[in-house]
């Protein structure tokens, strides 16, 4: 498994596996397999590196297949730009319990911590979702609420779990 930052050249691939991660983890997203499918591909470069420096993502590739990816969206907001947000974390089924989720997690964290003024990473995980909970905790993230009825999906509401982590000291909510 090797790890890798994405550019724009892996734009199709992310989005195909994107679209996958939409259907078949549903529930772990905030949007719909079908509002990410009406996206231009253009929309897909600037999340994976974004031409202002706000958005880069990482790709787990078994062979030159990506098999996993997560993303970086940092703030350009004076009050807020300490603060980058981790999106898009997802795992093909067969990539899952190989350590790839922790390896990408690690390359965030790293490119997180090189970036000058970031003190914090913030995300949000569907309650209930158990393995990514402990995924993200097994890297010094802490739960520090649940945001109820967050999201509807096909079984009905779910709360989000908001978890954090403070880069350059103690792994605590911030």
């Amino acid at each position: 498994m090797r790890i890798a930052s994405l550019d724009t050249s892996d734009a199709p691939r992310y989005r195909e596996l994107m679209l996958e991660a939409y259907v078949l983890a549903a529930d772990a997203f905030t949007s719909t397999a079908g509002e990410r499918a009406a996206e231009p591909l253009g929309w897909w470069e600037r999340r994976i590196a974004s031409p202002d420096g706000l958005s880069q993502s990482f790709g787990a590739f078994a062979e030159d297949q990506l098999v996993g990816t997560v993303a970086l969206e940092y703030s350009a907001k004076p009050k807020t730009c300490h603060s980058a947000l981790v999106l898009g974390m997802y795992l093909r089924p067969s990539a899952r319990r190989q350590r790839a989720g922790t390896a990408l997690l690690q390359a965030a964290l790293a490119a997180a911590r090189a970036r000058p003024g970031i003190e914090v990473l913030r995300l949000t995980v569907t309650e209930g979702n158990e393995p990514a909970i402990r995924l993200y905790e097994s890297v010094g993230f802490s739960a520090w609420g649940i945001e109820p009825l967050a999201i509807r999906t096909a079984s009905g509401f779910k709360g989000k779990v908001h978890m954090s982590l403070r880069l350059g000291g103690p792994a605590s909510a911030a």
